[in-house]
């Protein structure tokens, strides 16, 4: 195989189904603990599983991927042919997925294995255009330097946007945020949530799912504003709601390039719990 860039991610980057087998992109699995076994985000367990577990009342956990799991990908796609990697993974603030990825860099460093590590700040399709815009770079010949410093540049430049039914997920597993001092709120205010610098932050509180989904088009539309940009809407266990929202934000932004509708897998669902939508809004990148 010719000598290349190769483009690592992790799967919370919930890419469109078959996009990573088709871009050529490297997908380390995050781990989800039920029942007191470890699973494979997207292999050995799915949202259906998920639901299933919140359904049961099921505890429900979940873990970085391993420093070595990293390890044995990065040489596994040296092998191949790859001369640099490009690893782009989940916000620091919310996993210690990167700081398993960089520990794995430097043990590689040593077998002459050259892997750029970076921390996106963001989440699902907000890590996903940063991938997808890496594995168009590294297709083009760019060299690895580039590929990073632009697919960050998209990640740090895509926003998200979350509604939640409720914060309760988020509490439990610790990521919740400035968002705590809503815990106490009435169990009728619907919080939305945005992505602030790689942490969950609160954005406003309604008092209905109608209105917050409407607030939810609101904040998607204003920050397209005229550009040219791509959009993603996923969702927990709420397709119809997620189908609405992306009705609405077809007509609402007249840049949209794409957009994309998907269910988030089970490690960000089993944070943000059934009913979620959320909206990630990308300005569609000058290069390649």
């Amino acid at each position: 195989m010719s000598e290349h860039v190769a483009v690592v991610t992790d799967s919370t980057a919930y890419l469109p189904p078959g996009a990573a087998e088709r871009l050529g992109v490297t997908v380390v699995p995050l781990q989800v603990v039920l029942g007191g076994q470890s699973l494979a985000e997207g292999v050995e367990v799915d949202s259906a599983r998920l639901a299933k577990a919140f359904a049961d009342d099921e505890p429900v956990t979940t873990s970085r991927p391993s420093p070595q799991a990293f390890v044995d990908t990065y040489r596994s796609v040296a092998a191949s042919g790859a001369t640099e990697i490009v690893s782009l993974h989940l916000s620091g603030e919310i996993s210690g997925t990167v700081d398993a990825a960089r520990t794995a860099a430097r043990e590689v460093s040593g077998d002459g294995i050259a892997v750029e590590v970076v921390d996106t700040r963001s989440m699902g399709m907000g890590l996903g255009y940063a991938v997808i815009t890496a594995a168009a770079l590294a297709a083009a010949g760019r060299p690895a330097p580039q590929v990073a410093r632009e697919a960050a540049h998209r990640a740090y430049e895509t926003a998200i946007f979350l509604y939640v039914d409720t914060l309760e997920y988020l509490h439990r597993g610790g990521r919740i945020g400035a968002a705590r001092a809503w815990l106490g709120s009435a169990l009728s205010v619907k919080p939305l949530l945005c992505l602030v610098d790689g942490r969950l932050e609160p954005m406003d509180r309604v008092r209905t799912t109608e209105r917050a989904i409407g607030r939810l088009v609101e904040a998607a539309a204003a920050e397209a504003g005229e550009a040219a940009v791509d959009v993603a809407v996923q969702h927990l266990a709420a397709a119809d709601r997620a189908e609405e929202v992306a009705a609405r934000l077809r007509e609402a932004i007249p840049g949209v390039r794409e957009l994309h509708v998907g269910e988030v897998g089970a490690v960000v669902g089993a944070h943000v719990g059934p009913g979620m939508v959320a909206v990630a809004v990308s300005p569609v990148p000058a290069t390649p």
